[in-house]
């Protein structure tokens, strides 16, 4: 498993959403050596960063992932399952293909295929494909000159044949990203606008930790919805702080999002530093600002102290009295907006063989 999960996350990096778009990606892996829960083949569909389809060599049937897709018929899900198959049987022959290129007689080894669309609010499409060996880049679909690229010499021999104008493997793809797949992709956002165009506000903390004669400063936003945010430090309102680390945009279980942008400072005594947050469901950026303390910091603290000790001890008191026969009010249930609804997706997976 410790080989699988890094070639997952690459290619979800690679594939980020931009602005607000909305994407449609499919994730076809293959393995050389099937065991302790991973499948020989899989096939996991998106939009966007939710699941929605689902297929792999042990169930052999192409599944839904999400409640708006039980809404096509029978006939539909075993299309999809018999496409499915076909390309299960073309990863098998390509992982046998690829480790011969790489000289590899056993072990561990994987394939994965990722092919996708985007659409931007104002019409602009993107489409990209992508193959990975063992994690690394193998080659890719040029989408300007739709022709395939290889990134390892052990590449070369697909993207001539792909290339070459018998073949012309890029044309194909090109017809469907930039056609079939966005009709699917309009669809689904069509009926499942409510759920994805969903905005929740961010929650933005603000922290500082002293780091060898400087300042380190962080900005930790979460509980958002779209997953796109603009994150960064600024000084004196104007100036862009480098960030000296950034965590990618993380899912939270409730469907929201996480991220927190860290910055390396040496503040002098009249510079402030902000957090500055850019979402989609704000009406204008937030800026959050810190400043080094006051000298009144301190007594302040100490007042807070007391309030909060007597807070406490009224606490108790009120919670004795409670024990002693006074029933307090239920808390309400808390609301839960998770129901997904989304739109069928036709899975035009043509097997591809290297």
């Amino acid at each position: 498993m410790r080989k699988m999960f890094p070639l997952i996350v690459l290619l979800l990096h690679l594939s980020a959403v931009y602005s607000d778009s909305h994407s449609l990606r499919y994730y076809m892996t293959g393995v050389s050596a099937p065991g302790s829960g991973i499948p020989e083949f899989s096939i996991v569909g998106y939009v966007d960063d939710q699941e929605i389809t689902n297929y792999n060599s042990v169930s052999r049937r192409m599944l839904p992932r999400a409640e708006w897709m039980k809404k096509e018929g029978p006939e539909y899900w075993e299309a999809e399952t018999q496409r499915s198959k076909g390309s299960e049987a073309a990863s098998r022959h390509n992982v046998r293909t690829a480790m011969e290129r790489f000289n590899h007689t056993g072990g561990f080894h994987t394939i994965q295929r990722m092919i996708g669309c985007e659409l931007d609010d104002d019409g602009s499409i993107r489409g990209y494909e992508q193959y990975r060996y063992d994690g690394g880049e193998f080659m890719a679909l040029d989408t300007q000159t739709w022709t395939y690229t290889a990134t390892m010499s052990q590449a070369l021999i697909t993207t001539q044949r792909w290339n070459s104008p018998e073949v012309r493997e890029g044309e194909r793809v090109r017809n469907y990203l930039e056609n079939e797949c966005i009709y699917w992709l309009k669809k689904h956002l069509e009926n499942g606008r409510e759920e994805l165009e969903r905005r929740v506000q961010p929650t933005v903390k603000v922290s500082v930790q002293h780091k060898d004669g400087t300042l380190m400063l962080h900005c930790h936003v979460f509980g958002f919805h779209s997953r796109h945010v603009v994150l960064k430090w600024m000084k004196n309102g104007v100036d862009y702080v480098p960030t000296y680390e950034t965590t990618h945009v993380l899912p939270n279980p409730d469907g929201t999002y996480q991220i927190r942008v860290s910055a390396d400072v040496m503040p002098g005594e009249d510079d402030s530093y902000s957090c500055y947050v850019d979402h989609s469901s704000l009406g204008a950026p937030l800026n959050i600002v810190w400043g080094p303390p006051s000298p009144w910091v301190t007594p302040v603290v100490a007042v807070v102290v007391v309030v909060a000790l007597v807070a406490a001890l009224f606490g108790i008191f009120l919670y004795n009295r409670n024990k002693a026969g006074y029933r307090t009010a239920s808390k309400p249930d808390k609301f839960s907006s998770g129901i997904q609804q989304f739109s069928p997706i036709n899975l035009s997976l043509f097997p591809c063989v290297i």
